[in-house]
């Protein structure tokens, strides 16, 4: 049974009051820094809510009461929906400074200290907050992941909402390469993080049988997607791009450049399962790229990654450690978001004329 509030309850209202003061006090604050203060409330007003137990004091029924009593005391804000409280609560409970998780990071912090020392969280815009919350499922590293990553790249909030659903946490650095033994620290490092196993290509559109030119062409159509499913720092050199390697005219898939990692990034794509002398293709572009494209002493060495539609990870090691040149094998994924046989999952011309004349 759902307990009623007494709104004359003296505990409540001065809660109620005391809300309203706090956030005229970080309105004031807010003219400084907007964001932090207001991520600030919406967290202190989710601890309110946790550790006064509310819902049990004053019935299930109290968010309801409550937005409309914060709207009441503050006309014309924002962000006092019943649904937005309960962002406040999940989000206090995600970043709980008592649970296991910032207790092994940091030990014991009071809060001004957990403010200071958690980086990122106040660092995003609420709605952000809002996309994690749905779909981190209380998992708290996962969630500082994406923080993290929208801190770093500037993510609008579509963008975090694409790595959100493409699974970018399990997805992230995953590549399999020879990096640590073909660069140096921390180049080697920094190169494995901007990798990803799958890559997501649902963007490109394909729902039907292709070829290699066909994805290519796919991809590039939408350069802007697929660089931001490339990663932070990549920009676009050409198409088969064209290299007279002695009396040979070679073409590279796609040829980009790393402005993080300062060199050049060789990318093939292949629409079949990876085999092992698909490494010495990708491995003579990329020592062709070092000596005809590459400028000593301001270039770091290039880089290749193979994207294979799938790939054996034991063979795929196998071959990494013959080769002297870094590179990194990935497979990329269409019909996880796009169906292979695509027939079926929508209606015929028939079925929606049979299904009108119906009604």
């Amino acid at each position: 049974m759902v307990k009623s509030i007494n709104i004359l309850d003296k505990e409540y209202l001065k809660w109620v009051e005391e809300l309203a003061k706090r956030y005229r006090s970080s309105q004031i604050k807010a003219s400084i820094k907007i964001n932090t203060e207001q991520l600030k409330y919406n967290w202190m007003l989710g601890r309110d809510i946790v550790e006064m137990k509310v819902e049990q004091r004053w019935g299930e029924s109290v968010i309801v009461q409550l937005s409309k009593d914060l709207r009441k005391a503050l006309p014309n804000v924002q962000g006092l929906s019943k649904s937005n409280i309960y962002y406040c609560r999940k989000f206090y409970l995600l970043y709980n400074p008592h649970n296991n998780f910032f207790q092994r990071l940091a030990g014991k912090m009071d809060e001004e200290a957990f403010f200071q020392q958690v980086v990122g969280i106040f660092d995003i815009p609420w709605g952000h907050h809002c996309n994690i919350i749905d779909k981190v499922k209380g998992d708290v590293q996962k969630a500082l992941f994406y923080v993290r990553q929208t801190v770093e790249n500037g993510w609008s909030r579509p963008v975090l909402q694409t790595f959100l659903d493409s699974d970018l946490y399990n997805r992230q650095g995953k590549a399999i390469t020879n990096f640590t033994n073909t660069l140096p620290q921390p180049n080697s490092e920094l190169a494995q993080e901007l990798t990803k196993d799958p890559y997501n290509f649902a963007f490109a559109g394909i729902t039907k049988p292709y070829n290699e030119q066909l994805i290519k062409d796919a991809l590039l159509n939408k350069v802007t997607s697929f660089l931001i499913e490339l990663g932070t720092g990549f920009a676009y050199v050409g198409k088969e791009y064209r290299l007279q390697i002695g009396e040979t005219e070679n073409f590279i898939d796609l040829l980009f450049y790393n402005l993080r990692l300062r060199c050049y990034v060789v990318i093939e794509v292949k629409i079949t399962k990876f085999e092992s002398r698909d490494i010495g293709q990708i491995g003579t572009y990329v020592t062709a790229v070092n000596h005809l494209l590459r400028k000593e002493g301001i270039d770091n060495p290039t880089i290749g990654l193979l994207i294979c539609r799938s790939k054996d990870n034991t063979l795929a090691q196998y071959a990494l450690e013959s080769c002297t040149q870094p590179i990194g094998i990935s497979e990329y994924e269409l019909e996880k978001f796009y169906p292979e046989k695509i027939e079926g999952t929508m209606p015929t011309i028939e079925e929606i004329e049979a299904k009108l004349n119906d009604n």
